[in-house]
């Protein structure tokens, strides 16, 4: 499977990402300039942890952002539903699941703060995958989710979108990658994606409170918040 359609189907998405893994931290580093490290500090900071706090980080690949969360002294679980990737971070020491985002193997209410790094997007129903986060998070619990977004500046995101994401990122991913077929639907998949404010909504819908966001890279990326109701 050289890359995934936009209907996203689970198998397909799985084995993109099965075929991306073994390079896939170093394709993130020279794709975000090396911005990727500083967007899990960030995120780890929005998420406000404290020790013995639990917390799922879902689609988390290799377990690079897991580990990142566990440096506040939480206990952090990575959850994803390719194995190849979870297989590629098998030498990080934290504890690792395979999962589906639409159907979560813990109990309700469980984890005190969960969060998404572009993996939202990978879901083939954004609202239920949300939902599914809600139900396994104690009410008072905490969301973030950080994910590509629409670039505010409307000069930035016609150069975002016509150079950066149909030339540049392919082109850097064919000398990078180790599936540069799947960089491709990233690319469709960040155009296809709601701006910040639908995003928003679409949280608030399915069952968390105070949604607020965070731009970053003048909107390319964006830090999304929540509480659960």
């Amino acid at each position: 499977m050289a890359r995934a359609d936009l209907d996203k189907r689970p198998d397909d998405v799985a084995a993109m990402f099965d075929g991306v893994a073994k390079r896939y931290d170093l394709t993130n580093t020279v794709l975000t300039g090396g911005q990727d490290r500083r967007w899990r500090d960030l995120t780890r900071a929005a998420l406000d942890l404290r020790p013995g706090e639990k917390v799922l980080d879902l689609a988390a690949g290799t377990a690079v952002s897991t580990v990142s969360l566990a440096r506040s002294g939480a206990w952090c679980v990575a959850a994803d539903f390719s194995l190849g990737m979870l297989r590629a971070g098998a030498d990080r020491d934290v504890p690792k699941v395979a999962a589906d985002g639409m159907a979560l193997p813990f109990a309700d209410g469980v984890f005190d703060a969960v969060t998404i790094s572009f993996g939202l997007r990978n879901i083939v129903d954004t609202a239920a995958a949300l939902r599914e986060m809600a139900r396994v998070t104690r009410p008072g619990g905490r969301l973030v989710v950080c994910e590509f977004g629409t670039p505010t500046w409307t000069p930035f995101r016609v150069a975002y979108h016509d150079v950066v994401l149909r030339g540049v990122l392919p082109a850097v991913a064919r000398r990078v990658s180790s599936n540069p077929e799947a960089y491709t639907y990233l690319a469709e998949s960040i155009r296809d994606w709601p701006a910040q404010p639908e995003l928003a909504r679409i949280i608030g819908d399915a069952g968390w409170s105070d949604v607020a966001w965070r731009d970053l890279a003048l909107g390319a990326v964006a830090l999304h918040r929540a509480r659960r109701v």
